[in-house]
């Protein structure tokens, strides 16, 4: 299943929207790869087990399941985390990619690719339909999160 969708961080035409500037929406989205307790619901505990250059290695504890994890930075553009399929979890990559089209709009795409099927055998479509609906959710999450912590002068 593939799923694409774009947030609005900044909107000019809401005065009520505090804007973020590039550099704290880069700081917000490294924070959640390397403390995301502070952004994933049901999330227990995790630990960075390995970094690298631009990388870490993650465990992500879940009660009984724990889902192993590479994040991949690409500076000041996009955060791609890549999960193994198990018995416990699906698989795939997640892309989260700035993108500013004018000095003034400022935007994060989001892109799941997992091996989680579109349709199941019978051809409905209800069960992946759900789980987009999940993902949208989690990254208006994820925004309202980093907003909260810049707001609080965290990501300069």
């Amino acid at each position: 299943m593939r799923f694409e969708h774009l947030v609005e961080i900044n909107d000019p035409g809401n005065p009520a929207l505090e804007p973020l500037t590039p550099e704290q929406l880069w700081q917000g989205l490294v924070l959640r790869a390397e403390s995301p307790e502070l952004f994933v619901l049901g999330l227990d505990s995790a630990e960075i087990v390995n970094r690298g250059d631009g990388w870490v290695e993650r465990v992500l504890h879940f009660g009984p399941a724990s889902v192993r994890d590479r994040v991949v930075f690409e500076p000041r553009h996009a955060v791609r985390y890549e999960t193994a399929a198990t018995h416990e979890h699906a698989g795939g990559t997640l892309s989260m990619i700035i993108e500013t089209p004018t000095p003034v709009a400022l935007l994060v795409r989001f892109i799941y690719e997992t091996t989680m099927p579109s349709v199941d055998d019978s051809g409905d479509d209800r069960y992946a339909e759900i789980v987009k609906s999940a993902y949208h959710e989690a990254d208006l999450d994820t925004v309202r999160k980093i907003r909260e912590i810049a707001h609080t002068g965290r990501l300069g």
